[in-house]
């Protein structure tokens, strides 16, 4: 569910972006900063998705944890969108507010997993 949300984010954050850049006036280095910091979302975002899914069918706690981290370092990224990019619009604040609570309960769920695995390997 968040990978095909993140899809519809990324390209919708990415073409407000380009609009943003033709209507508005950009500080010098801050529309390449939007846009890298975009993309370094999108690589965490895969990144994220193969830790939670070889987490999940191998059970093991290190890819659990790597997902974790992924997740914060992907909220961080999201909270700049949401709040501190350049210019945001009443859009940015919809989508980036989406993917936080999707971002949260994917967090959720990772723990509940780690704990699960954890309690498996004591026992």
């Amino acid at each position: 569910m968040t990978v095909a949300y993140f899809v519809f984010y990324f390209m919708f954050t990415l073409g407000l972006i380009i609009r943003k850049s033709l209507e508005l006036s950009y500080p010098v280095g801050a529309l390449s900063l939007d846009v890298a910091l975009l993309f370094l979302l999108a690589l965490l975002e895969v990144s994220l998705f193969f830790c939670g899914v070889k987490g999940s069918l191998t059970e093991s706690e290190p890819y659990c944890l790597g997902h974790l981290l992924l997740t914060g370092g992907s909220v961080v990224l999201s909270v700049y969108f949401l709040w501190w990019q350049t210019y945001v619009m009443w859009a940015d604040l919809v989508l980036s507010s989406v993917l936080l609570f999707l971002y949260g309960l994917s967090g959720v769920l990772a723990c509940g997993a780690l704990a699960r695995i954890s309690n498996a390997d004591k026992s």
